[in-house]
C-alpha cells in the first residue's frame, strides 16, 4: 500500500452482499465505521462512550 493513502483500513468483516470495516485516518487518528449492504453504504466515526471519537495513534511513514 502505498504510504500517500490517508486512511488505513485496521478491521474488515464481510459476506457476499454486505461489509463492515473500521478506517482509521493517518492525520488525525480518528476511527470510522464503514458500513455496506446491498447498494447501501454509511461512513460514520466511532464514538467512545462519552461522545468522543475513538482515537487511535498511528505511526508516519516517512
Amino acid at each position: 500500500m502505498p504510504s500517500d493513502n490517508r486512511f488505513i483500513k485496521t478491521y474488515s468483516q464481510a459476506t457476499f452482499t454486505s461489509a463492515l470495516e473500521i478506517w482509521v485516518d493517518r492525520l488525525t487518528g480518528v476511527n470510522y465505521l464503514f458500513r455496506k449492504d446491498g447498494y447501501g453504504a454509511g461512513l460514520t466515526p466511532l464514538l467512545n462512550r462519552d461522545g468522543t471519537p475513538v482515537v487511535t495513534g498511528v505511526p508516519r511513514e516517512e
